[in-house]
């Protein structure tokens, strides 16, 4: 069994029954699912930058995600339906815990100037969003082998009903919040 989902079961579940008063286990919340998202807007001009995405997504998540397509035609960037811009990776289960764990513990603390990330990244449901400006901060990627800074959305999803039961359970899971 992974650490955080060990430490979930074992210590914040009980302290957020405590706080939050829930009769029963299956109110508090937990975290349903991590999904990555990384747009490649170069990838209209040039195909072999998604490859490079992708593999540098695969690295990350460690599972291979899925390429994204334009839904529709723009002008404008040159952009017709159907083209690949963008791959994404939906992370659940021991995957989802694991990179958890390491985006806590590892990745964010080597943030260049990291005061924490923002408590204003609630959507009012309980789902905290963050963007990350470069890739090079995940320890599986080779700072050699990059072609160009890429940047990617990081959203957890949980069951919370509110932003804070959702920033509570983040809170205790261990994510460094802004003072």
């Amino acid at each position: 069994m992974n650490r955080l989902k060990e430490k979930y079961v074992n210590e914040i579940v009980p302290a957020l029954m405590n706080k939050f008063n829930y009769k029963s286990v299956m109110q508090v919340p937990k975290i349903d699912k991590i999904v990555i998202n990384m747009g490649v807007g170069d990838a209209v001009q040039n195909s072999k930058v998604l490859d490079n995405a992708v593999e540098e997504l695969t690295l990350i998540a460690g599972q291979k995600p899925v390429v994204t397509r334009a839904k529709n035609s723009i002008a404008g960037f040159r952009l017709r339906e159907g083209m690949p811009i963008g791959t994404k990776v939906t992370l659940r289960g021991e995957h989802m815990y694991e990179f958890l764990d390491k985006l806590i513990s590892v990745s964010l603390p080597r943030v260049r100037d990291f005061h924490g990330v923002s408590k204003k990244s609630f959507d009012g449901r309980g789902n905290y969003t963050m963007g990350i400006k470069e890739q090079l901060i995940f320890p599986e990627i080779d700072y050699d082998k990059v072609s160009k800074v890429r940047g990617m959305d990081i959203v957890i999803v949980t069951t919370a009903n509110t932003d804070e039961e959702s920033r509570e359970l983040l809170t205790q899971l261990g994510m460094p919040f802004q003072k």
